[in-house]
């Protein structure tokens, strides 16, 4: 018999129970589509946590007054006062691993324009700011070095801020409040939307650092120093060289701890994405028992199909069939009903994946290599919980079979 032939007849054999083959196949698809979303929402959280970090910044390290916080302590100097304008400008001439520097100072300020008010973040930084973190200007221009030395009143505003105090005005040469100082308003960033913490990456005001620290916080010091590596080869030397100038500069004896804290977004992201994928490995592991229930529904219902059809058999095998013949019968009967249930749970499980993102907001991505393994399982599933009961079938002495009621 050729394998044509016994395609054919496995389809109409499984065509005269259409309910139980239904059924059959519900499980399989169920569990390649479970499979499927799963993957798929690990993948695209992947994704979104790489694009976050390429919207971090540019081989991104920032220093951070005060010592590491470790379980919610800190295990430095706590607040300090000690990293300043100076140790900025001390990195970028002694540490030639780093390609640009912006002195930071951050805090929270109230905006105001003609009635409208907005509580928000202020940023004071340098025009390196924008090419530190890649951001791009959507309107306007980016204040000057010549703004920063002047301490300029002078602000550059996130889209939020834009939305919130002038809506479809073009803010662009207007006079906002920023507490107690009118600021012009010389440009517009372009958007980057919700963190993957849920952060609004766009509601704060950009002034230069000078004006925040002497006009708005009323400090000498800074909170961060950012700095962008020339490559992302060169971060941890350009991590160690910050350490070592910093504690110079500083005058902390061997014994003493760090007055300051040196990051990098990448290793903070990294680990995220390690555990969405780690999440993502055992959404998949749990998906793969609905497979694994399918694929027994399988095999349960191949045993009961062998003992209806347990006379069909020994009539077939009296007329010349052999056992061979037999088993790859009733075993491709198994792989059709895994292959069928496979493709639809495929399909459905590419519908699920747009359905869960449209509806929660996540990313999902289907990759082709998900759908081919996912493909390549349901066989899988077929043949393993199908040889059982084909074998079974293929054993049946044709004497007794033709004498079964």
């Amino acid at each position: 018999m050729s394998a044509g032939d016994i395609i054919r007849i496995s389809f109409v054999t499984l065509s005269r129970n259409k309910l139980r083959t239904m059924l059959t196949m519900l499980g399989i698809m169920i569990g390649i589509a479970a499979v499927i979303c799963t993957v798929a929402i690990g993948s695209g959280g992947s994704d979104l946590i790489s694009a976050q970090l390429d919207n971090l910044g540019d081989n991104m390290v920032w220093v951070e007054a005060g010592g590491r916080n470790v379980q919610g302590v800190r295990t430095g100097n706590g607040a300090t006062k000690t990293l300043i304008a100076e140790d900025a400008a001390a990195i970028m001439e002694l540490v030639p691993q780093v390609a640009h520097v912006s002195p930071n100072v951050d805090g929270h300020v109230q905006v105001v324009y003609e009635g409208r008010n907005w509580g928000t973040q202020y940023r004071g930084d340098t025009p390196e700011y924008l090419i530190i973190r890649r951001w791009k200007m959507d309107a306007g221009s980016m204040f000057t070095t010549k703004d920063v030395e002047t301490q300029a009143d002078v602000c550059v505003l996130g889209q939020t801020i834009v939305e919130q105090l002038f809506g479809v005005e073009d803010p662009i040469g207007k006079t906002i409040r920023v507490n107690a100082l009118p600021c012009l308003v010389v440009g517009t960033l372009v958007g980057k939307g919700v963190s993957v913490t849920g952060q609004d990456q766009d509601d704060f005001i950009l002034m230069p650092y000078t004006t925040a620290l002497h006009k708005i916080a009323g400090v000498s010091w800074l909170d961060d120093i950012f700095c962008s590596a020339t490559t992302a080869d060169d971060i941890d030397v350009a991590t160690k060289q910050m350490e070592l100038l910093l504690r110079q500069r500083h005058h902390l004896r061997a014994d003493a701890p760090d007055d300051f804290n040196i990051r990098h977004p990448e290793d903070i992201l990294n680990a995220r994405k390690q555990a969405a994928e780690t999440f993502g490995i055992m959404l998949a592991a749990t998906a793969s028992i609905a497979l694994l229930i399918g694929g027994i529904g399988i095999m349960n219902i191949m045993l009961v199909s062998v003992t209806e059809r347990t006379r069909e058999i020994g009539i077939r095998m009296a007329v010349g069939a052999t056992e061979r013949d037999v088993r790859g019968q009733f075993l491709t009967e198994a792989l059709v009903l895994s292959l069928l249930g496979g493709l639809s749970g495929i399909i459905f499980g590419i519908f699920a994946s747009a359905g869960i993102s449209a509806m929660l907001g996540w990313p999902t991505s289907v990759s082709s290599l998900a759908i081919i393994v996912a493909a390549l399982f349901s066989a899988a599933v077929g043949i393993f919980f199908g040889y059982y009961p084909a074998t079974k079938a293929a054993s049946l002495d044709p004497i007794e079979a033709l004498r079964y009621e």
